[in-house]
């Protein structure tokens, strides 16, 4: 994944853009300048974070390689041929796809890693991920929007626009971020789950306090840590009860702290981190 990701990104580029030069060939050379400057420098912090792998790399890729899907958009609405929207259209969606892809994850945040320790990316919970959708949908508008209104100095509405996508990216850009660092993880010491999203604390396990880790079954009465995400969830039960904090909300300013001797977690690969646990020797089953 992390090659198709590679490739598709560089086709982007060299089979695509001529759909984008034809969508602007007849708008000012000013509009056409934003354009050759705004999306190559898209381009090029996508392929360096991509050729660069890390946890910033992965919230780099993941908020402004869709960006190419709008284009897409955009190359349409500005009368671009079919054939070349088909070539921008091809890599982008491929590339968008991979992108978000438990492998392409798993490559980012595990480069990261410190020591000998196995990062495993958590899955997002649903409605995070439902808000995080549109939230980012609403900020790409501003931010292809409101500069090209500029350049083609329709000012009323390009700067309010603009500044809304500033504003975005500077309140935006740490919430983003912290999807990228949800991890649940595999110490020499024991298990770690590392979420920001869902819990205020970091929960640690020793080795030697886990009982047993195992995919869950249904009806498990374990401590729900997943979100609640969607799909598989592994199980990690406890010798002696571990105590944890969930995030702070308005409805609970000073977090709820639980006490468990069970929990759920939701990585995007289960079956290889029970697999590297076993490895491990910690007790899988």
């Amino acid at each position: 994944m992390p090659w198709i990701a590679r490739v598709a990104w560089l086709l982007v580029a060299v089979v695509g853009g001529s759909a984008v030069e034809s969508a602007v060939d007849d708008r000012s050379s000013a509009v056409r300048w934003l354009v050759a400057v705004g999306g190559w420098l898209v381009f090029g912090v996508v392929a360096l974070a991509l050729l660069v792998p890390s946890v910033r790399s992965l919230t780099a890729i993941r908020v402004l390689g869709p960006l190419a899907a709008v284009a897409v958009i955009a190359t349409a609405v500005g009368g671009a041929s079919g054939t070349s929207i088909a070539l921008l259209a091809a890599p982008a969606l491929v590339a968008t796809a991979t992108f978000f892809t438990a492998d392409v994850g798993r490559w980012m945040v595990q480069t990261s890693a410190y020591g000998d320790e196995e990062r495993f990316p958590l899955r997002t919970p649903v409605a995070a991920g439902l808000a995080a959708v549109v939230i980012w949908a609403a900020w790409a508008t501003t931010a292809v929007i409101g500069p090209l209104a500029i350049a083609a100095a329709n000012w009323a509405v390009g700067v309010p626009l603009a500044v809304l996508a500033i504003a975005g990216v500077v309140l935006l850009t740490p919430r983003w971020h912290r999807m990228s660092k949800r991890w649940f993880v595999l110490v020499p010491a024991g298990v770690v789950v590392h979420d920001p999203l869902v819990l205020a604390d970091t929960v640690m396990v020793r080795t030697a306090q886990v009982a047993g880790i195992a995919l869950a079954r249904a009806g498990t009465e374990a401590a729900d840590l997943t979100g609640p995400a969607s799909g598989y969830a592994i199980e990690v039960r406890t010798t002696e009860t571990v105590t944890t904090v969930f995030a702070f909300t308005p409805q609970e300013p000073n977090g709820r702290a639980i006490h468990m001797t069970a929990f759920l977690v939701a990585p995007t690969r289960p079956g290889e981190a029970l697999r590297m646990a076993a490895d491990r020797r910690l007790p899988v089953g």
